[in-house]
């Protein structure tokens, strides 16, 4: 059944960057992409209709076969797992360590399981290396401090202010421990930056995969209908994809002070009209999107790459957060030097506790904690709205939805 519809699969099975197999209930290989052929050292095809075990260390296969049949009974979805001890094995026996996501799926009747695998030989040695740039800096601070006792006692010989040498000891140590303070921040920065790439991007992807497997079960013409389901849930997550991408992309040129903003002048309805087309694509059942009359009249001197990213993202956290058969509004009025963008929904809002940290890198609202997400987008809005010169507010009631509001210079003259 995987090979029904042979020139669609092989694209989106093979465009995926990490390795992907299918297993049956069984544990036989049913199809494997080529990178995880390359990952464990086999030809194309030769790991098509082998059992599991053959890349899995054989100490491991007693255990493993008893995890394998425990999933399987309660049909659960696995995210990616994190466990240091998983271990694969290559074909030349050379063994490396993973991180693995499962997800079951039915057809048929019968259960299959599609795995993304990682190599996670990289990271190890990474991990690695920042503890031993830690233990070096911990051994460099103890050195330090060896240093400041030999100098006190130096001055202690020559009658110098004791206190005074103590007092400044403390403030080198300070300095130090704010240095290694820092550092491990930064560490601990790096690591929920992959582990949130890995979650955002695998959960997607595995339901970009499975949706297009599943069409091949529907191919008649009353079927329709679960077609254009799947072929839904496939452009929507392409659509968050690309905007976890241009989000990650505008925080790299934000940090390293990149952003070249580019002004010109344009007509505001192009951008809203383009922006409302693509949210189309994403609105739930009953959801629509409102806007005014007279957009036309709107004329802009600003960056409009950047004016259509604000709205984007805006507009895209308004659908995703408001129920099905509710409104969605963008009203747009003006002075004389600027112009106020408002998205109003009818959607969840903000709990009051929350509102504060709203726009904080990462941070993510105690009620949308199990929906997807980066918390990177409004910290990201918010900044190029500052360096373009205007500001966002917002004003929100939990269960009742919110209003963003954005002011813009008309005529930016940075």
């Amino acid at each position: 059944m995987f090979f029904q519809n042979r020139n669609i699969f092989n694209i989106l099975f093979e465009a995926i960057p990490e390795g992907v197999i299918i297993v049956d209930k069984n544990r036989t290989i049913i199809v494997a992409n080529s990178s995880v052929e390359n990952m464990f050292g086999y030809k194309k095809g030769e790991l098509t209709n082998k059992n599991l075990n053959i890349l899995i260390p054989e100490k491991h296969h007693l255990n493993h076969n008893k995890n394998f049949s425990n999933f399987i009974q309660k049909n659960n979805i696995s995210k990616i797992n994190h466990n240091s001890n998983l271990i694969g094995v290559k074909q030349n026996k050379d063994e490396f360590p993973v991180e693995i996501g499962l997800n079951p799926f039915k057809i048929n009747d019968d259960y299959y399981i599609i795995a993304l695998i990682i190599d996670i030989t990289s990271r190890k040695e990474n991990e690695q290396k920042i503890e031993e740039l830690n233990l070096d800096l911990e051994k460099k601070i103890s050195q330090r401090t060896t240093e400041l006792n030999k100098t006190i006692k130096k001055l202690k010989h020559l009658n110098l202010d004791y206190l005074k040498e103590i007092e400044k000891r403390k403030v080198a140590e300070k300095q130090l421990k704010k240095s290694l303070k820092k550092e491990q921040e930064l560490n601990n920065l790096k690591t929920k930056f992959l582990s949130l790439v890995s979650h955002e991007f695998k959960t997607p992807l595995s339901g970009i995969l499975t949706s297009t497997i599943l069409l091949d079960k529907y191919q008649l013409t009353e079927q329709q209908e679960k077609r254009n389901r799947h072929i839904k849930t496939i452009t929507s997550k392409v659509h968050y994809l690309n905007n976890i991408l241009n989000d990650f992309l505008s925080i790299e040129q934000l940090e390293s002070s990149k952003v070249n903003y580019k002004f010109k002048k344009f007509n505001l309805s192009k951008i809203v009209n383009e922006v409302v087309y693509n949210a189309n694509t994403l609105l739930k059942n009953g959801q629509h999107i409102t806007i005014p009359n007279n957009v036309e009249e709107y004329i802009l001197f600003q960056d409009e790459k950047i004016v259509e990213l604000i709205l984007t993202n805006l507009l895209y956290n308004a659908i995703k957060y408001s129920p099905e058969n509710s409104k969605i509004k963008l009203t747009i009025s003006s002075t004389k030097n600027h112009l106020q963008l408002s998205i109003i929904d009818e959607g969840i809002g903000i709990p009051k506790n929350d509102q504060k940290y709203i726009f904080n890198r990462y941070f993510r609202a105690e009620n949308v904690l199990n929906t997807q997400g980066t918390g990177i987008g409004l910290n990201i809005v918010q900044t190029h709205i500052q360096n373009l010169g205007g500001s966002i507010q917002f004003k929100s009631v939990e269960n009742f939805g919110s209003t963003f509001t954005v002011k813009l210079p008309i005529n930016n003259k940075l």
